[in-house]
């Protein structure tokens, strides 16, 4: 039975907006409807054997176009986690459904997936782009990126630990935690080990989380752009809390953190030298 163009866009619809031609026939769809759908404008080949929406996520349809598979940063940015950098082209494997790295304009990373990918996929499982983020970020900012997939539930130390991991991988692992809630957490935990004082973030204290604890009362929080408004107010009522409790508070911004360290290191380097950190 002929089916009309709105039910092949539907279909298309929970796919990601993205499929290949053979699942849609496997799923019933003669040529002819697709075709309909294709002549209609409702529905566009990104390449042969695949069908999108036109409205499809542009990292989508790249992925179709050329055959790839979205991984490392470029999926870490679609799943919502820290990424030092947004900039630059897509990163995809070369292997699998990958057509092959001299004609993909794009940053393509080698080696074998650590969970293998469905020939359909057009983006990498979270397993394989960590993998791919610890071969491709410095450290610093891989770890951070891996502590975002973790405090996201998307995947677990636990589980990790089940997995073949690469020397770069396996350290990360070894560093890892679930806690931090942003990455200037992991830099700022990163570049404080040094001082070999207890380093803990996000933990609650009188009612509310701290970006990060240094021993047991220097508190350090970090102000992004939605410290403004309601939010400012907030954060100027729970910081008078925290004083009235007898904690020590720094605030830096995101730009002093990312762009200028040695003046925030300093602030905390005076502060723990006149034992601020410590309870009196």
């Amino acid at each position: 039975m002929r089916r009309n163009i709105g039910t092949v866009v539907e279909a298309l619809s929970r796919g990601d907006g993205v499929l290949r031609t053979r699942t849609l026939q496997r799923r019933g769809f003669t040529p002819s409807d697709i075709r309909s759908a294709v002549e209609a404008g409702a529905v566009v080949r990104p390449r042969r054997g695949w069908l999108a929406l036109p409205s499809t996520e542009p990292l989508l349809l790249f992925a179709a176009t050329y055959c790839a598979v979205i991984t490392c940063r470029s999926q870490a940015m679609r799943l919502g986690l820290w990424v030092h950098d947004a900039s630059g082209p897509p990163h995809v494997p070369v292997g699998a459904n990958a057509e092959g790295g001299g004609r993909i304009p794009a940053r393509v990373h080698w080696g074998s997936p650590v969970v293998p990918r469905h020939p359909d996929a057009l983006v990498d499982p979270i397993e394989n782009v960590l993998a791919h983020i610890a071969e491709c970020e410095p450290f610093e900012q891989a770890l951070a990126t891996w502590e975002s997939a973790l405090n996201k539930s998307l995947v677990t130390l636990d589980a990790l630990k089940n997995y073949a991991w690469k020397p770069a991988a396996r350290e990360l692992l070894a560093q890892a935690s679930p806690f931090a809630d942003a990455g200037l957490e992991t830099y700022l935990r990163l570049r404080l080990r040094w001082l070999r004082e207890p380093i803990r973030v996000q933990i609650w204290i009188a009612g509310h989380r701290v970006d990060t604890l240094i021993g047991d009362r220097l508190v350090v929080q970090i102000d992004g752009a939605h410290h403004v408004g309601a939010q400012r107010s907030e954060d100027i009522r729970h910081h008078a809390d925290l004083r009235l409790r007898g904690y020590h508070v720094i605030r830096v911004s995101y730009t002093q953190v990312m762009f200028d360290w040695p003046t925030v290191q300093d602030l905390i380097m005076r502060a723990v030298a006149q034992g601020l950190h410590r309870s009196r």
